[in-house]
Protein backbone atom coordinates (compact mmCIF):
# COMPACT_ATOMS: atom_id res chain seq x y z
CA UNK A 1 0.00 0.00 0.00
CA UNK A 2 1.62 3.38 -0.91
CA UNK A 3 1.64 6.69 1.31
CA UNK A 4 -1.87 8.09 -0.80
CA UNK A 5 -3.52 4.81 0.41
CA UNK A 6 -2.43 4.99 4.22
CA UNK A 7 -2.97 8.52 4.03
CA UNK A 8 -6.56 7.61 2.89
CA UNK A 9 -7.46 4.43 4.90
CA UNK A 10 -6.29 6.48 8.15
CA UNK A 11 -9.00 9.00 7.20
CA UNK A 12 -11.86 6.92 6.70
CA UNK A 13 -11.17 4.80 9.33
CA UNK A 14 -12.23 8.44 11.56
CA UNK A 15 -15.57 8.63 12.78
CA UNK A 16 -17.42 10.19 9.98
CA UNK A 17 -17.56 14.10 11.60
CA UNK A 18 -13.69 13.51 12.22
CA UNK A 19 -13.45 11.72 8.68
CA UNK A 20 -14.86 15.01 6.98
CA UNK A 21 -12.64 17.36 9.07
CA UNK A 22 -9.38 15.49 8.47
CA UNK A 23 -10.20 15.22 4.85
CA UNK A 24 -10.94 18.84 4.43
CA UNK A 25 -7.79 19.70 6.62
CA UNK A 26 -5.97 17.54 4.05
CA UNK A 27 -7.39 19.09 1.11
CA UNK A 28 -6.35 22.83 2.71
CA UNK A 29 -2.98 21.31 3.76
CA UNK A 30 -2.12 20.16 -0.07
CA UNK A 31 -3.50 23.55 -1.03
CA UNK A 32 -0.63 25.30 0.34
CA UNK A 33 1.78 22.66 -0.14
CA UNK A 34 0.94 21.13 -3.14
CA UNK A 35 4.44 19.80 -4.08
CA UNK A 36 4.98 18.68 -0.80
CA UNK A 37 6.26 15.16 0.26
CA UNK A 38 3.61 13.36 1.93
CA UNK A 39 4.42 10.98 4.66
CA UNK A 40 2.28 8.49 7.13
CA UNK A 41 3.51 7.69 10.13
CA UNK A 42 1.16 4.47 11.90
CA UNK A 43 1.83 5.04 15.38
CA UNK A 44 3.90 2.01 16.22
CA UNK A 45 7.61 1.49 16.95
CA UNK A 46 9.97 -0.69 15.57
CA UNK A 47 8.57 -3.60 18.09
CA UNK A 48 5.39 -2.66 16.33
CA UNK A 49 3.57 -1.51 19.80
CA UNK A 50 1.72 1.64 19.51
CA UNK A 51 3.42 4.78 20.87
CA UNK A 52 1.82 7.85 19.32
CA UNK A 53 -1.45 8.49 17.25
CA UNK A 54 -1.06 7.97 13.51
CA UNK A 55 0.19 11.11 11.51
CA UNK A 56 -0.26 12.09 8.36
CA UNK A 57 2.73 14.80 7.31
CA UNK A 58 3.79 17.00 4.59
CA UNK A 59 7.16 18.42 3.34
CA UNK A 60 10.58 18.18 4.45
CA UNK A 61 12.42 19.68 7.17
CA UNK A 62 16.50 18.39 8.22
CA UNK A 63 16.70 17.95 12.02
CA UNK A 64 20.28 18.81 12.85
CA UNK A 65 21.31 17.01 16.10
CA UNK A 66 24.65 17.98 18.64
CA UNK A 67 26.43 14.97 17.14
CA UNK A 68 26.39 16.50 13.99
CA UNK A 69 23.87 13.73 12.22
CA UNK A 70 20.74 14.93 10.57
CA UNK A 71 17.52 13.45 9.92
CA UNK A 72 14.84 14.07 7.86
CA UNK A 73 10.79 14.46 9.21
CA UNK A 74 7.93 16.00 7.70
CA UNK A 75 7.06 20.29 8.08
CA UNK A 76 3.65 20.03 9.20
CA UNK A 77 1.38 17.50 10.76
CA UNK A 78 -2.03 16.20 10.75
CA UNK A 79 -3.50 13.63 13.70
CA UNK A 80 -6.72 12.78 15.00
CA UNK A 81 -6.80 12.05 18.59
CA UNK A 82 -9.38 11.02 21.31
CA UNK A 83 -10.64 14.18 21.88
CA UNK A 84 -10.40 15.74 18.21
CA UNK A 85 -7.67 17.03 15.52
CA UNK A 86 -4.08 18.21 16.36
CA UNK A 87 -2.02 20.06 13.81
CA UNK A 88 1.51 20.10 13.94
CA UNK A 89 3.69 23.06 12.41
CA UNK A 90 7.07 21.63 13.02
CA UNK A 91 10.81 23.89 13.27
CA UNK A 92 9.80 27.16 14.66
CA UNK A 93 12.72 28.25 16.79
CA UNK A 94 10.27 30.34 19.26
CA UNK A 95 8.26 27.90 21.53
CA UNK A 96 5.92 30.77 22.62
CA UNK A 97 5.46 31.82 18.89
CA UNK A 98 2.11 30.13 18.03
CA UNK A 99 0.17 30.72 20.94
CA UNK A 100 1.49 34.43 20.56
CA UNK A 101 0.06 35.16 17.23
CA UNK A 102 -2.29 32.92 17.03
CA UNK A 103 -3.83 31.80 20.02
CA UNK A 104 -6.48 34.55 21.09
CA UNK A 105 -7.38 34.18 16.87
CA UNK A 106 -8.42 30.84 16.20
CA UNK A 107 -11.30 29.89 18.22
CA UNK A 108 -11.63 27.27 20.57
CA UNK A 109 -8.25 25.21 20.54
CA UNK A 110 -5.44 24.66 22.71
CA UNK A 111 -2.14 26.01 21.12
CA UNK A 112 0.91 24.84 22.26
CA UNK A 113 4.75 25.69 21.21
CA UNK A 114 3.97 23.41 18.04
CA UNK A 115 0.49 22.07 18.28
CA UNK A 116 -2.89 23.03 17.62
CA UNK A 117 -5.13 20.88 19.19
CA UNK A 118 -9.44 21.25 18.71
CA UNK A 119 -12.42 19.29 18.80
CA UNK A 120 -13.63 20.22 15.58
CA UNK A 121 -12.93 22.20 12.25
CA UNK A 122 -16.10 24.03 12.93
CA UNK A 123 -14.56 25.36 16.24
CA UNK A 124 -11.33 27.34 14.97
CA UNK A 125 -11.22 30.25 12.58
CA UNK A 126 -9.45 27.65 9.51
CA UNK A 127 -7.97 31.24 7.91
CA UNK A 128 -5.75 31.28 10.93
CA UNK A 129 -5.17 27.92 10.90
CA UNK A 130 -3.79 28.63 7.44
CA UNK A 131 -1.93 31.68 8.23
CA UNK A 132 0.12 29.56 11.04
CA UNK A 133 0.44 26.82 8.65
CA UNK A 134 1.98 29.19 5.92
CA UNK A 135 4.39 30.97 8.80
CA UNK A 136 5.25 27.20 9.75
CA UNK A 137 6.58 26.44 6.37
CA UNK A 138 8.84 29.51 6.01
CA UNK A 139 9.99 29.63 9.41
Amino acid sequence: MNIQEQINEYITSQPISKSNDLQELNRIILAIMPASKLWFLNGKNSENKVVSNPNIGYGVRTIKYADGTTKEFYQIGLSANTTGISVYILGIDDKTYLAKAYGEQIGKASVTGYCIKFKALKDINVEVLEEAIKFGIQA
